[in-house]
């Protein structure tokens, strides 16, 4: 008694076609398979032909033993140049093999997805970290800058800096016109009662001015020296935000590529039940029994002609 059942399908991705190969043939496959004994029983059939059951004797009986039998039984041929795999159950019985194949290769499929689902979720899940550590760097970046204008009181140095030297220069215009009114009134009228004005006015425009150059250059909180401060936070923050816009856009990436991204295994032959047995093939096992017993019988012509030539 013999039947062979073959089922071709075929899958898209080279580790999903490795995966399936592997699976169909593990020990986990045919745990599932041997539920309630199933596997056992269809090959320790009493009209299974003793040399060709499983522990026909008893005596070796444990999962491993089924699992080095059940390996000569069941055979995944993959095609790399179609990218067919074609999946071959032996069996002694056509609804055994056709019932064996079918589970085999639902368990492939099942298999296969599972690998989908998991390549979708880790792709996504990655690009979600990156989100979320990206968006903790910006906020963190906006929140030190934050922070230093609070304690600074500077909103943008550079800006208010640019304020600064506009009155400056003002100062320095009313400083020059006061100087050119005075000197003139020196020259020609020394006694002018607006003289020690003037030279009031002068002091106090030049006193405001130093005041007003020291907020932009001297001293430890000046402009200048705030804007070194705060030129490398807004760096810090600039390239935070920009880490997350392009965080953002890998995540949305993945996203779409998880949604095409797709791996599958197409049955192209459903499994068939067997309507004739394709093995033992007794023709030629025929022959070969002949043909050895035709060789033995040679040798053991030529053993007994040399052993009577000794004898004489």
């Amino acid at each position: 008694l013999g039947g062979i059942l073959q089922t071709a399908g075929f899958t898209k991705g080279t580790e999903e076609v490795y995966a399936a190969q592997s699976f169909a043939a593990s020990r986990d496959a045919l745990r599932a398979l041997n539920r309630n004994d199933a596997v056992e029983r269809a090959y320790k059939r009493p009209e299974i032909f003793v040399l060709q059951r499983f522990d026909p004797l008893g005596v070796a009986g444990s999962f491993e033993d089924l699992y080095e039998y059940f390996k000569k039984k069941v055979a995944v041929q993959n095609d790399a140049t179609t990218s067919i795999t074609k999946l071959t159950v032996r069996a002694f019985n056509p609804r055994d093999a056709q019932r064996f194949n079918a589970q085999l290769l639902e368990m492939s499929e099942a298999t296969v997805n599972q690998l989908n689902e998991r390549g979708r979720r880790d792709l996504v899940q990655y690009a979600e970290n990156e989100v979320i550590q990206a968006k903790t760097e910006a906020q963190s970046a906006g929140a030190a800058l934050a922070a230093y204008r609070n304690l600074s009181g500077v909103l943008d140095p550079e800006k208010q800096a640019e304020v600064q030297m506009q009155m400056v220069s003002k100062l320095q215009d009313q400083l020059i016109s006061t100087r050119t009114e005075l000197a003139q009134l020196r020259r020609y009228t020394p006694m002018n009662p607006r003289i020690p004005v003037l030279q009031s006015q002068l002091g106090i425009i030049e006193s405001s001015m130093r005041g007003e150059l020291r907020k932009v250059t001297g001293g430890n909180r000046s402009l200048a020296q705030s804007a070194v401060r705060y030129e490398r936070l807004m760096l810090e923050s600039e390239f935070a935000n920009k880490q997350l816009t392009a965080a953002l856009a890998s995540l949305e990436q993945a996203r779409n590529e998880a949604q095409r991204k797709q791996a599958y295994v197409e049955r192209i032959v459903e499994p068939n039940l067997p309507d004739a047995p394709m093995e033992p093939r007794r023709l030629r096992g025929i022959l070969a029994t002949l043909a050895l017993a035709l060789v033995a019988y040679g040798i053991l012509r030529m053993l007994l002609a040399g052993v009577k030539e000794h004898v004489q």
